[in-house]
């Protein structure tokens, strides 16, 4: 009887504050102490000298009335890879009981950040000190995740949420046909996604205290050549958006932009120029007025494993005195493999769905996903929003739909060296993702209304 009395005063005290949501947020700093190895581009030949601005983790925790809880974490990072991820989130769980669907891990993947554990492992030959500054990173950044997800699930206030979109344009998609096939370079007519959903949280006073904004844009305006620490594009927007709303956090969701790229490229000038247009049509949604939200929160988390195409010893053994040092590099490491009886066949991949009552989904997918993915979601679940994030949970290596699987180039191909793949998926990739996507998005509550 006692605890219904409780029960029942809870929810009176969240209906009289007017609140749908309890909402709360909290950041850490993670941006690497002294010289550290980049990630992103094999190009590179040495670690980082100075920072240009600090990465972050930040953390929105939100609460229904109903009790139901997300956690929604946004890195300024190349990617999270399952191993640190799932560490996370077990930890998570122990600690604050919040089942494994309910936490979302998304990185920015700047290029401009630090090298993370198990994420793009072959890309550097590096030295045994090297690896244990890596490693040491790793494990202060676990612990870190962890330390500000129950920081903003400690930090649970009254709220509203409301949602809204914009668009900008500087993303282009950067698989050029040519002659010789695909090439990385700027393809205008290829396939983009645009769009820029807003997520805005205010506490009962109406007072902004987080936005949640993403783009599908890789962030490489810094290109390989620059050796400072930043956010890329997408970390001077988050500091943008934070001088004029100083008491609330900016938070960057990556999207399906593993086919795209910034558009022009290359300057310091250029990344603050993206990341200030993208701030300020974030400021133009938020000034509009966007659709109040509603629960309850519902979450679903599903692995599925796409499987690679068929490979054998003799494959990686011709490779072993390739002159590029990659890929003898990579040849090695698969042989290894094989010698230990475990050779990489298919790979565990995370799909992940979170609705907010029946006006929201959002759908995060694991590796650096091409946009193909994202406008198929859009155009087989009509109606109600979709946003659609890459980069979420585990970033493996990229996911090519069967269009850029069979048109081939770096994505399809060439990527899955650094990454430490044994090579292309096969051609039913496509599909046994979205059989994942299905079955999430059909545990939430939304069906398909297929063309």
């Amino acid at each position: 009887m006692w605890k219904r009395v409780c029960c029942f005063a809870l929810l009176l005290a969240s209906a009289l504050s007017g609140a749908e949501f309890k909402a709360g947020v909290a950041r850490v700093r993670i941006t690497p102490e002294g010289p550290i190895w980049m990630s992103g581009y094999a190009s590179r030949k040495k670690p980082s000298e100075g920072v240009i601005h600090d990465l972050w983790a930040k953390a929105l925790a939100l609460e229904d009335r109903r009790g139901n809880r997300v956690v929604i974490v946004t890195t300024d990072l190349i990617g999270l890879p399952r191993s640190l991820a799932e560490a996370v989130a077990a930890e998570v769980q122990k600690r604050y009981r919040l089942e494994r669907a309910r936490l979302l891990l998304n990185a920015s993947h700047t290029h401009t950040g630090p090298m993370v554990r198990g994420n793009l492992t072959l890309m550097f030959d590096l030295s045994d000190d090297e690896q244990r500054k890596i490693e040491r990173y790793g494990q202060r950044l676990a612990e870190d995740l962890v330390t500000v997800i129950g920081a903003a699930l400690g930090r649970l206030v009254p709220a509203q949420l409301a949602f809204g979109q914009g668009t900008v344009g500087f993303a282009v998609n950067r698989r050029e046909p040519t002659e010789k096939g695909i090439r990385l370079g700027v393809n205008p007519k290829g396939p983009v996604d645009h769009s820029v959903p807003v997520l805005r949280v205010t506490d009962a006073s109406g007072k902004l205290v987080a936005v949640l904004f993403g783009y599908a844009c890789h962030t490489t305006t810094l290109t390989g050549e620059f050796y400072q620490i930043s956010g890329d594009y997408a970390g001077f927007a988050q500091i943008e958006l934070e001088k004029t709303y100083p008491e609330a956090a900016a938070m960057f969701l990556m999207l399906c932009g593993g086919d795209q790229n910034p558009h022009p490229r290359s300057t310091l000038e250029l990344a603050e120029q993206h990341g200030r247009t993208l701030a300020q049509e974030v400021e133009r949604v938020l000034s509009n007025r966007l659709r109040p939200l509603r629960g309850p929160l519902r979450a679903a988390f599903r692995i599925v494993e796409p499987q690679f195409a068929p490979h054998t010893r003799e494959t990686f053994e011709q490779r072993l005195n390739d002159p590029h040092p990659v890929r003898a590099r990579h040849a090695r490491a698969m042989l290894a493999l094989y010698d230990e009886r475990r050779p990489i066949r298919r790979i565990p991949y995370p799909v992940q769905a979170i609705r907010f009552g029946d006006t929201l989904t959002l759908v995060a997918l694991g590796g650096e996903v091409v946009v193909d993915y994202a406008l198929r979601i859009k155009r087989e679940y009509p109606g109600e929003e979709i946003v659609v994030a890459g980069y979420s949970n585990d970033v493996m290596c990229y996911i090519p739909s069967l269009r850029v699987l069979k048109e081939g180039g770096y994505e399809a191909v060439d990527s899955m060296l650094y990454y430490g793949q044994p090579g292309p998926f096969s051609e039913d990739v496509e599909e046994i993702v979205f059989s994942g996507i299905y079955d999430v998005l059909k545990r939430v509550g939304r069906r398909p209304v297929r063309p």
